[in-house]
């Protein structure tokens, strides 16, 4: 997800609804990869693409373009916390989640200014985005009811018969742009709850 404490708008900035004035003056930035619990700037690579704020067409942000070497990397680091992650305990990756579920509604009004500034919605159906990404946040903490595994006793003669759900590894997602906070928090949250590490 793109950062958002490089993204909040003024409130001055919106009015009726929808970003309005001329875009701030700071200077572009550029936004980076999150590779291993960090900023990654990439390996190297020097194409970006320009960011725009759709009501003024001004750009504001560069983009770094991942090269083959960056996911390698990601999904080399979603192994090594696989490792740990996928045999944690379903209480500590709900305990997890539900801090996630209270930073993203601490944050649910940059985010959607975010949205407003980098898509050109209009901020109630950006809010409105926001809120039913958390709507499946909310979802996935429930998890622990969810994956239970099944158990029928003599199906056949002296057979019985079950199921047990666990997670596989890494996964991946290439989500649609015109919903960056709402469609890529309909997977991540409930594969990383469920014992997966998630490349986006």
């Amino acid at each position: 997800m793109t950062g958002i404490e490089n993204h909040q708008l003024g409130a001055d900035r919106v009015r009726g609804g929808r970003a309005s004035g001329p875009p701030d003056a700071s200077p572009q930035h550029r936004i980076a990869h999150w590779i291993g619990g960090r900023l990654d700037g990439g390996s190297g690579n020097d194409r970006v693409g320009t960011v725009y704020d759709p009501a003024s067409g001004a750009p504001i942000a560069q983009v770094t373009f991942a090269t083959k070497s960056d996911v390698d990397r990601a999904v080399s680091s979603a192994k090594a916390a696989f490792t740990e992650w996928g045999h944690s305990t379903l209480a500590k990756r709900t305990t997890i989640l539900f801090r996630f579920r209270e930073l993203v509604h601490a944050a649910a009004d940059d985010l959607a200014r975010t949205i407003v500034r980098e898509h050109g919605k209009v901020l109630a159906d950006a809010r409105g985005e926001v809120q039913r990404a958390l709507e499946v946040v909310e979802f996935a903490c429930g998890i622990p009811q969810l994956i239970k595994g099944e158990f029928s006793g003599n199906v056949s003669t002296e057979v019985d018969s079950y199921s047990i759900r666990q997670p596989l590894g890494v996964v991946a997602g290439i989500t649609p742009f015109n919903f960056p906070i709402m469609v890529p928090m309909w997977w991540y949250p409930i594969a990383i709850v469920a014992g997966h590490c998630f490349v986006l």
